[in-house]
């Protein structure tokens, strides 16, 4: 497995994974896929931010995406960051989400944040709570029922691990 930060050329797959799991899941609260344009525009802000935006290929096809960015627009939060980690349907289960999560960590250091938010959602499946406490992510809390997707109230756990700025 390659993982290297995403390219312009990377955008049409990335929003092919992202475009699954906002019409068939609930892992996002996206209800329909964003076009490549915005992808393109998200690209070029966390680039712009120095915030890593990485891909991961396996035999030669993109398996699974992920970023840091902004937790929050306001100046005080500029040293907080989300992760977002989604892996392709059909590669899930085979480590790519804890290969790019192990990269994305370091990516996020040198780039000065202080600490990570994950915000993940309760569907009943602990795989993303699991990988993110693998990693030192400590829960942080509960939001109850702020998301209605799927014809069903979703809670959020909300998950933060501070990182040691890049030497």
């Amino acid at each position: 497995m390659l993982v290297r930060q995403a390219t312009a050329a990377d955008l049409p797959g990335v929003a092919d994974i992202f475009g699954w799991y906002a019409v068939h899941s609930v892992a996002t609260f996206e209800e329909s896929p964003r076009p490549v344009r915005q992808w393109r525009e998200l690209h070029e802000l966390v680039t712009r931010l120095g915030l890593p935006f990485l891909v991961a290929e396996a035999d030669g096809q993109l398996a699974a995406y992920a970023y840091a960015s902004p937790w929050r627009p306001k100046p005080a939060y500029r040293h907080t960051v989300e992760d977002s980690i989604f892996v392709a349907p059909g590669m899930t289960g085979g480590g790519v989400g804890r290969t790019l999560l192990g990269s994305l960590l370091p990516a996020v250091a040198a780039a000065g944040a202080r600490q990570v938010i994950a915000v993940i959602a309760d569907t009943g499946d602990a795989a993303s709570v699991r990988l993110h406490e693998s990693f030192g992510f400590r829960h942080a809390g509960v939001l109850t029922a702020v998301g209605f997707k799927h014809d069903r109230w979703i809670d959020t756990q909300l998950m933060q691990r501070p990182v040691d700025p890049a030497p």
